[in-house]
């Protein structure tokens, strides 16, 4: 009963109900008239008049009863397809674009059915393209090494890759200062250091490019603005790290005006005395002599300045030629110690040996290489320590791990600050500002080689010093050959 007091209560709502009761109230009206005018005239006129009475309510039965069946013909040619239409609408507005009206009719209502197929099937289609686009562009993010931040108007983040969004929990950690310099305050979601960037985007309605410094890390920071309907509805960031390329950058120059400077000496020295040579300086074959030592010193000098410059740099680009073979470690130290006690004698140094008793022998190495390793570090602590005190070489087994191998050398040369200690690796890189060519004679490169031979060999090499007292280099190398 409930449902079909419903379905009354829904007909009367429906264009069909509205019509069908317009008919009924019509005919209601025409019969009523006609009654009210005729059934005066029916008593006197016809003789059998309860007949004609008769005769008028059934053509009103059957008049209300045809409209009834019109009603019920456009309920279902009009109002029952304007439903599926409806419901069709509600489904694709719902997401389900895939909903299709199946009526089989040739008028208006059909066209308007084959229409709303088509034009579902065209929305399916461009939902899709939309969906394979947005696919490929969330694929080309996710890719992406490079952050990629999207801000609107206010600065408020609005989209992000998954380097984007690293970037910006690393960030969250930082303290920035609570007010820019532009004046925006630090509760803006974008983060401070692009806040600049950002408003001359929105300002200059440009793409803009710059260098932000991050604590310690540099980044590359190109960002373009987002256009709606001709307004400025955002930008788009996108950050690559090039920290790592400033500093090669920084290490190139140092290293073009390092070269330029090391090699300008020698050749201003040999170009100066070999001018006094020419232009008759030099009276007596003495001073001749002498000139011509210094020229020939100059030359050797600028000639193991390029050699450890192409080994340097065969090295630091992978092609370092280590051979692997049996080497005794203690025999090589020993040679080496002899090598170097005739030049302690004259040094006036106390230049002894510790060695221990087992043999010490490292299964794949270089012996070329390693003889470069321990003659480089001697030739420091020689040069850095002055006569009468003591420098120490020695070779033993690693305590901590039977598997490798120590190479001890020590001075009680000037020592190394403790500021300068994790530098002296680098090229050029001089702990004593003060030295000079003439008195330290290197090129500056030795530590620089030593330690990629032994980066090479997978050992790894330490320092110990004490400004005043001395310097202790420890190299460690494996037996085995595999890395520490």
């Amino acid at each position: 009963m409930a449902g079909w007091r419903e379905g009354v209560g829904t007909l009367w709502r429906t264009l069909v109900g509205k019509l069908w009761l317009t008919i009924i109230a019509l005919v209601a009206c025409v019969l009523l008239t006609l009654g009210f005018f005729l059934i005066p005239y029916v008593d006197i006129t016809f003789a059998n008049s309860a007949a004609v009475k008769r005769m008028l309510i059934y053509v009103g039965i059957v008049g209300f009863s045809m409209t009834t069946v019109f009603a019920l013909f456009l309920l279902k040619k009009i109002t029952q397809p304007m439903r599926q239409l409806i419901d069709a609408a509600d489904s694709i507005r719902r997401g389900d674009y895939g909903t299709r009206v199946h009526l089989e009719a040739h008028d208006e209502i059909g066209e308007l059915a084959s229409t709303f197929n088509l034009m579902a099937a065209r929305l399916e289609e461009n939902i899709r393209d939309l969906n394979i686009e947005k696919e490929q562009l969330a694929g080309v993010l996710r890719s992406m090494s490079d952050a990629m931040i999207t801000f609107n108007r206010e600065g408020e983040v609005q989209l992000t890759n998954p380097g984007g969004q690293r970037l910006l929990e690393d960030w969250k950690a930082i303290s920035w200062e609570a007010e820019s310099e532009t004046g925006a305050v630090s509760s803006s979601r974008i983060p401070e250091p692009l806040y600049p960037l950002f408003d001359q985007v929105r300002t200059t309605l440009e793409d803009r490019s710059a260098n932000v410094l991050v604590r310690q890390s540099v980044w590359a920071v190109n960002m373009a603005p987002l256009f709606l309907d001709n307004e400025v509805r955002g930008a788009v960031a996108v950050l690559r790290d090039v920290t790592e390329a400033v500093s090669m950058e920084k290490m190139r120059k140092d290293f073009v005006a390092n070269v330029s400077h090391e090699i300008r000496t020698p050749l201003s020295m040999m170009q100066g005395y070999s001018e006094a040579l020419l232009d008759g300086f030099a009276d007596s074959p003495e001073e001749q002599g002498e000139l011509l030592h210094v020229i020939h010193d100059e030359s050797l000098r600028m000639g193991r300045l390029v050699k450890d410059l192409l080994d340097l740099a065969r090295m630091e680009a992978g092609h370092t030629d280590i051979s692997r073979e049996r080497v005794d470690i203690g025999e090589l130290v020993e040679r080496v110690y002899r090598k170097f006690a005739v030049r302690a004698k004259e040094d006036e140094l106390d230049f002894s040996l510790e060695r221990a008793e087992e043999e010490l022998v490292l299964e794949q190495a270089d012996e070329d290489r390693l003889e470069q390793v321990v003659t480089n570090l001697l030739d420091n602590a020689f040069r850095h320590t002055p006569s009468g005190r003591k420098v120490t070489i020695a070779v033993k087994p690693t305590i901590a791990d039977g598997d490798a191998l120590t190479i001890y050398v020590a001075d009680e040369g000037h020592g190394i600050p403790a500021e300068d200690v994790p530098y002296i690796f680098e090229r050029f890189y001089k702990a004593d500002k003060a030295r000079t060519r003439a008195v330290s004679s290197g090129t500056g490169l030795g530590l620089a080689i030593v330690k990629n031979i032994v980066d090479a060999h997978g050992g790894r090499i330490q320092v110990e010093s004490v400004v005043g007292e001395g310097t202790k280099f420890r190299v460690i190398l494996p037996k085995n050959g595999r890395s520490l």
